[in-house]
């Protein structure tokens, strides 16, 4: 069995992909419920954390990915039976952050940070972020109206985390 780990060093960062919804068969497969649009690059080409939260998490590694599309299942090391995966159902897998990482700009985290203009212009406050089949929304809420910003980068400059603003580009009739 794996030991816990904190993480209490702030450049180690991990992003939410899945989480585990239940036992699929009786070889350790567990099915997955995306929590992020970079679910599929994340789950192969990162270091891979379970737990229930961010603060207390437990290396994994994915040994086997089983199907395709919603019927995939998938299996970890030392979780070979349906016992043994019992135990993860319900806890969030996360892929380990890297610097830059798109994941980064649709983080929960950044809820509450104003949006400014890159002239300084207040556009409003991150209310949500919407998951949509083309591309993210930013919903911000400037007291009045809320507007939809997309998260390309074209648009989104950067994310200031000390100052808790996200610095944007707007285009001709965006704000």
């Amino acid at each position: 069995m794996l030991d816990w780990m904190l993480l209490t060093d702030m450049t180690k960062k991990v992003h939410p992909i899945a989480r585990i919804t239940r036992v699929s068969g009786l070889r350790g497969e567990v099915r997955l419920q995306p929590l992020s649009r970079y679910f599929d690059e994340y789950i192969e080409t990162r270091e891979l954390h379970i737990g229930f939260d961010t603060d207390m998490v437990q290396d994994i590694k994915l040994f086997n990915a089983i199907g395709q599309g919603k019927k995939r299942r998938f299996t970890f090391e030392g979780f070979k039976t349906r016992d043994s995966a019992e135990t993860l159902v319900g806890q969030t897998l996360f892929a380990e952050g890297r610097s830059g990482d798109n994941a980064d700009l649709i983080s929960k985290d950044l809820l509450g940070y104003s949006m400014v203009t890159e002239s300084g212009e207040l556009v409003g406050k991150l209310t949500d972020i919407l998951w949509l089949p083309s591309n993210d929304v930013y919903v911000i809420n400037d007291g009045k109206d809320e507007k939809l910003i997309p998260v390309i980068k074209e648009i989104v400059i950067g994310v200031d985390h000390l100052l808790k603003i996200i610095i944007i580009a707007p285009m001709e009739g965006l704000v």
